[in-house]
């Protein structure tokens, strides 16, 4: 039987990059469900294209344009908006499995609802874990889903590891997730201030979306996949190294305690741990190029400088402070990149908004989804009033 496959933010780069591996497999998957925030266009030609039973829109206005569409395209698509739209279709009895590729904390909820209905759980909202943390792995364990990590760092540790998670402890002293540094690795930090958010968003690597992008040039993705890496794989902080490798072709590593390491290297193109994660424990063609030893060039490796790169030292802090912080964090971030997108905010002050809203909230152990978004919106009041008092 085909898989059938919901798609949380089949607009972005990782939903269009999934859309993209599931029609190279027309006789293994089949979509189910897709969900957009407003790129009506691009929503229509992908219900064009793959005829999902459901479409959710973010907002009435986007799904009636959508449903008019459809319906002047004569597609039998159903258009949901109400707020519980996203978990319908992502505990869907139907639904085998659900890429959760929803940037922020607005993931959350369905990404809860589909483990909790045991989906497999194909992971690219970092936020997830960052936010939900405990709460989101208990649910897991619950619902008994699977969770399959989608970001290339996490992909790359988890085809690393063994195959069973119970002998980890024994045999795992570190991971090594590697980061390309971003467009200003070798800016001199004096500089940071005049930084544009077009210049943020030129990534050397990947095209990816303006607020992934800016966390990148911060950094501050990397964070969150510190923080990301301590739930999924049960390490412990200090157990979590990150280095800089600007060809990213190593996607990340993980040392043993014999002091050997395994890498997972590719292009670096997301296709490759979509489809890890989509065909898992199988392997399918993705699309990508394969890696030419003969035309590659050296490999460099450097130290991540704190200097020019605070906020990737924020995600060790954060995890050793109380229950919540790293949502804390979290939330202070996507108000700070949000400010900096926007004009209102300069590159340098992203991580000083972060600063001050980590000092003005004090998180108490968030043990439910309405606990965490209550401490999520308290954060980002927070990081308004600071971001506002940098600005003036």
């Amino acid at each position: 039987m085909k898989q059938r496959l919901t798609v949380l933010g089949s607009t972005g780069s990782i939903g269009t990059s999934t859309l993209d591996v599931v029609a190279r497999h027309p006789e293994r998957y089949e979509i189910f469900a897709l969900s957009a925030a407003t790129q009506v266009d691009l929503m229509l030609a992908q219900c064009a294209q793959f005829k999902p039973r459901f479409a959710v829109m973010a907002s009435a206005p986007h799904a009636r344009q959508l449903e008019d569409r459809l319906r002047q395209s004569g597609l039998a698509t159903r258009v949901l908006y109400e707020a519980d739209a996203l978990e319908t279709i992502a505990a869907h009895p139907e639904v085998d499995a659900v890429m959760a590729a929803i940037v922020g904390a607005a993931g959350l909820a369905p990404c809860l609802a589909a483990a909790r209905a045991g989906k497999r759980l194909l992971l690219a909202n970092k936020e997830a874990l960052v936010v939900g943390g405990e709460l989101f792995m208990q649910t897991v364990k619950a619902g008994g889903a699977t969770l399959l990590p989608i970001d290339s760092e996490h992909s790359a540790i988890f085809q690393c590891l063994p195959e069973d998670p119970a002998t980890w402890p024994d045999r795992v002293d570190s991971i090594l997730l590697t980061a390309s540094g971003g467009p200003f690795r070798q800016r001199d930090p004096a500089t940071l201030s005049q930084i544009t958010p077009e210049q943020a968003c030129a990534h050397p690597n990947f095209s990816m979306g303006r607020k992934i992008s800016v966390d990148s040039a911060t950094m501050m993705n990397k964070a969150l996949e510190v923080i990301e890496a301590r739930w999924l794989f049960d390490l412990a902080p200090d157990q979590i190294k990150v280095v800089i490798h600007p060809q990213q072709i190593i996607h990340s590593m993980v040392q043993f305690k014999d002091a050997s390491i395994l890498a997972q290297l590719g292009t670096p193109d997301m296709r490759v741990p979509i489809a890890v994660g989509l065909a898992w424990p199988e392997r399918i063609a993705s699309g990508a190029s394969r890696l030419d030893f003969s035309t590659l060039s050296a490999l460099a490796f450097e130290d991540a400088d704190a200097i020019r790169f605070p906020g990737l030292h924020l995600s060790w802090q954060a995890l050793k402070a109380a229950e919540g912080t790293t949502a804390v964090l979290n939330a202070a971030n996507e108000v700070a990149v949000g400010q900096f997108l926007s004009g209102r905010l300069r590159f340098d002050h992203i991580h000083a908004v972060n600063l001050a809203t980590l000092d003005a909230v004090s998180p108490s152990k968030p043990d439910s989804l309405a606990a965490l978004l209550d401490l999520d919106a308290q954060s980002r009041r927070a990081a308004e009033r600071a971001a506002g008092l940098l600005a003036a």
